[in-house]
């Protein structure tokens, strides 16, 4: 089995896809006017409008709603990425630090309020970590 992909719920498609291509550095590719996905090599961030959500059951998911899950992203200097974004995010969470597992990590919230996480693993574990997990 292999996680594919994670799915937000918005409001605003259009807004949320230029968030996390702007982010990213990846290009949406959209499907419909109330789909898209970014895709990258270890898996997919995908954006559907509130809409879609009838498809799956009625008030299956909330935009703007998510406390529960943070969308994280592996960048190969944390650091740099905190700078090039700062006038770009407007709700920082947390500033670089090195976590106690090793990883240098960035949190800020998306335009819907998701907290997304950069991180750069620092240490000779989590470099490790990461390494065999490529391999």
């Amino acid at each position: 089995m292999n996680l594919v992909s994670i799915r937000i719920i918005t409001d605003d498609v259009d807004r949320a896809a230029r968030f996390y291509e702007l982010a990213t550095g990846v290009t949406p590719v959209r499907y419909t006017p109330v789909f898209v996905e970014l895709q990258t090599a270890a898996g997919t961030l995908a954006i559907g409008h509130t809409s879609t959500t009838a498809l799956f059951g009625e008030g299956s998911a909330r935009p703007a709603d998510n406390h529960s899950a943070i969308i994280e992203f592996r960048v190969d200097d944390v650091d740099a990425e905190h700078e090039r974004l700062q006038p770009h995010v407007s709700d920082w969470v947390q500033a670089p630090t090195t976590m106690p597992w090793g990883n240098r990590s960035i949190l800020f919230r998306d335009p819907d309020g998701n907290l997304v996480n950069f991180f750069t693993p620092v240490t000779a574990d989590a470099i490790a970590k990461f390494d065999a997990v490529r391999s």
